[in-house]
């Protein structure tokens, strides 16, 4: 059984954190396996996860690179969009998201989610949103829970556009036993330090066509036809740069961590669950509104744990109140369309991403959360809630 890493206290004065990690003596003598080998940069490991992630997700490709970001922005690159192309994007998401489309010089629309209790990107709001000009879609599945890609794929098939899953929140997540990031042209995921499966930094691009991999593979690493790995072992002793390319390659240590993440990641987003079912049975007297309760098409990894605050609550006063307890809390997200250098944007109204990004507030969840923890949490959140019902 794995044993959970503890943050060290002097970095961080949480009694229950935000996330903490699920790692033992394997990722170190993954690493350690690594320095042995005294190869560090991109090689043996990153195959190996390549090959391993590709046949959990059940892609016909897969590259690892050093982060999700990487990952969108090589997808959007591969797609060939650009200056004068919209791409249609949630704003209840990380803000790279809908950077990954601003790099290229392509604009971001922004489109609205359903509801509290499925707060995916809604497909009729993508349609609504769709112009002369659009090429592309990026849809995000939220918290782990893949969203609606059976609507998602009417809606792109019907408009011949495009498709990008940012997988960042799931790996392992499945719409109709499919996994997701298979659905879309791209599927780009996110190993930070806080995801499902952890490396501290990295990511992955799964794609379904030789011509899309060949596209990012040379992307990858500054466009050149030949691996450094490669002329180390005599395979080779020159290259050509084929792209203008980037240097978005995953390093051996991190790659060696993620094959040992991967054997875990079924087991711990059981246990994920577990804590998330949980929570809904204690918060269940608590006034919040608490999403994807009913969503049977998918099978959800829980990344996160979001709840809706009621309307017109203090949301700072409760996390300071729960900050008091020792307490991690979090914000999933602020809208992005709202920040400042956004509002240059033009969008259809967003009633729902506004509404729930005025609300939101993200609960600790990680594997080994305790019922104990659970039940601290759920006390604090109430109590926090009970001290502006009562003021």
């Amino acid at each position: 059984m794995a044993r959970l890493v503890k943050m060290n206290i002097k970095e961080s004065s949480w009694k229950i954190p935000l996330f903490d990690l699920s790692f033992d003596n394997k990722e170190k003598d993954a690493v350690n396996r690594v320095l042995d080998r005294a190869w560090l940069t991109m090689g043996p490991e990153n195959i190996a996860f390549e090959k391993a992630f590709s046949e959990y997700t059940g892609s016909s490709y897969c590259l690892s690179v050093n982060s999700c970001t990487a990952a969108l922005h090589m997808a959007v690159l591969a797609l060939g969009f650009g200056p004068g192309d919209e791409v249609i994007v949630p704003s209840l998401t990380f803000v790279a998201t809908a950077n990954a489309v601003r790099y290229t010089g392509a604009t971001p629309v922004f489109a609205d989610v359903q509801s509290a209790s499925c707060p995916v990107i809604d497909s009729r709001s993508i349609e609504k949103a769709i112009t002369k000009n659009t090429r592309g879609v990026i849809i995000v599945h939220y918290a782990g829970y893949p969203c609606n890609m059976d609507a998602i794929i009417e809606v792109t098939r019907k408009y011949n556009l495009k498709l990008i899953e940012d997988c960042a929140h799931a790996p392992g997540a499945k719409w109709r036993g499919r996994s997701a990031g298979t659905f879309g042209d791209f599927g780009c995921f996110s190993f930070f330090s806080n995801k499902n499966l952890s490396m501290g930094e990295g990511g992955a691009v799964l794609t379904s066509t030789e011509d899309n991999y060949e596209k990012c593979k040379f992307l990858r690493s500054h466009g050149m036809t030949t691996l450094t790995l490669d002329r180390h072992k005599g395979h080779a002793f020159t290259y050509d740069v084929v792209a203008a390319g980037y240097n978005y390659r995953l390093d051996e240590m991190r790659a060696a961590i993620g094959l040992v993440q991967l054997e875990k990641l079924p087991e711990m987003n059981k246990k994920r669950k577990q804590v998330t079912q949980t929570y809904r049975s204690l918060l269940s007297a608590v006034p919040v509104e608490i999403p994807f309760t009913r969503y049977d098409q998918a099978e959800s990894v829980d990344h996160i744990m979001p709840v809706f605050l009621p309307s017109g609550i203090d949301r700072e006063k409760v996390m300071t109140s729960m900050k008091a307890q020792g307490i991690q809390t979090s914000i999933h997200y602020p809208c992005i369309h709202k920040f400042t250098d956004f509002l240059q944007y033009k969008h259809d109204p967003l009633p729902v991403t506004e509404d729930l990004s005025r609300r939101v507030l993200t609960l600790p969840l990680f594997p080994g959360l305790t019922t104990d923890q659970i039940k601290a949490v759920v006390n604090a959140l109430a109590g926090g809630l009970d001290d502006q019902a009562a003021s």
